[in-house]
């Protein structure tokens, strides 16, 4: 016996669009969440966070994000919004459930989050999303540094950092950010493999979401194409660029070795640091699935546009080019979540319950 229709781990933006749209097909989703409450990692990220995208296109279906639309919101901005749309799904959402495991029998699911009974549901959808898991690359001599190494998932704001000498590594949208914010009150380096490629954010007077969606490549389906994801440039307000040929931070190659408190360079000049940063992304966390054989080795999901190609019935949502550029984001999420969830359901069964439309109007 299934004791649910459909259950979802992961409260956060992916899980949120997913019972959005198997609640639009009538079905009465369980999202089960690790955490307090169904915001996902948003309020851990660090406190100047701002998206890059403007609010008009910063919304899960059914629910406008609020205000100025041509406004960049910021993480707290994010936060709310979660939390309303959350508030008006008309959903079955359990806080404080961390999935342990999962197991597959007779086209059943039944997921095991500790301290709680087991549950069961024909259709699970992943939506811990694909940046859960801080990416920790294996770079020389890191595993000797005597200083602070962070993740930038544990980097909240600058002013602890006072007066350091600190090295970011990573050269997308939240190192370049960080990096930037950091330099007003301490020495920082960009470390990078290659120059850092920026994009304006506005060409010709209008946000380059604007430009993306126009023609397209936003939500073009070509993530099961590409044989890594590709590699975005930094949106640039037109500070970045500068503060880095100011040297606020200066910019450099990847170092080629840590040595104690120590890194040095490729042009073999060492230096003592005291904080390394490591804005190097994230993977997905879904441990959980493990003991199905739905990952390959290097715990990636084994999926063809979210939908797993080992198991009927299971689905990922919010992993970044899952389909599209914009998978993994708020103006995102959605469309891949409906993706998912029509070709999940029976053939003949169409959408009948709507949500979050009130909440929209308001």
């Amino acid at each position: 016996m299934n004791d649910h229709d459909a259950l979802i781990v992961g409260g956060g933006q992916a899980g949120l669009a997913a019972a959005h749209a198997l609640r639009t097909r009538g079905l009465r989703p369980v999202i089960l969440e690790a955490g307090a409450e169904p915001v996902g990692s948003w309020p851990r990220y660090y406190d100047s966070l701002t998206l890059f995208s403007p609010a008009r296109y910063s919304s899960l279906p059914g629910l406008a994000f609020p205000g100025d639309p041509e406004r960049y919101p910021r993480r707290d901005e994010v936060v709310d919004y979660l939390r309303r749309y959350a508030s008006c799904l008309d959903t079955d959402i359990r806080t404080g459930h961390h999935v342990e495991t999962v197991t597959h029998d007779d086209g059943v699911f039944t997921v095991h989050a500790a301290g709680e009974p087991a549950l069961t549901a024909p259709i699970l959808i992943a939506a811990s999303g694909g940046f859960s898991r801080p990416y920790l690359p294996a770079l020389p001599g890191l595993d000797t540094f005597t200083g602070a190494l962070l993740h930038s998932s544990e980097y909240r704001s600058p002013e602890s950092f006072a007066g350091q000498r600190v090295v970011v590594v990573g050269a997308g949208n939240s190192a370049v950010q960080i990096a930037t914010e950091l330099a007003a009150h301490a020495r920082v380096t960009l470390a990078t493999r290659a120059p850092v490629k920026f994009a304006p954010q506005r060409p010709f007077g209008k946000d380059v979401h604007f430009w993306s969606a126009a023609v397209g490549f936003d939500h073009l389906p070509i993530g099961h194409l590409l044989k890594k994801p590709l590699t975005s440039p930094v949106n640039d307000p037109g500070i970045y660029k500068t503060a880095i040929r100011q040297g606020r931070p200066d910019q450099r190659r990847m170092f080629t070795t840590v040595d104690g408190g120590t890194v040095v360079w490729p042009d073999g000049t060492r230096q003592h640091v005291d904080t390394i940063l490591l804005a190097t992304g994230f993977r997905p966390g879904l441990s959980y699935l493990e003991g199905l054989g739905a990952l390959a080795p290097d715990d990636r999901p084994l999926h063809d546009r979210g939908l797993s190609t080992t198991h009927p019935g299971l689905a990922y949502v919010g992993l970044e080019w899952q389909r599209s550029f914009a998978s993994a984001t708020l103006r995102g999420v959605g469309r891949d979540a409906h993706y998912a969830t029509k070709r999940l359901l029976p053939t003949g069964s169409s959408p009948r319950a709507k949500c979050c439309q009130s909440a929209s109007a308001r």
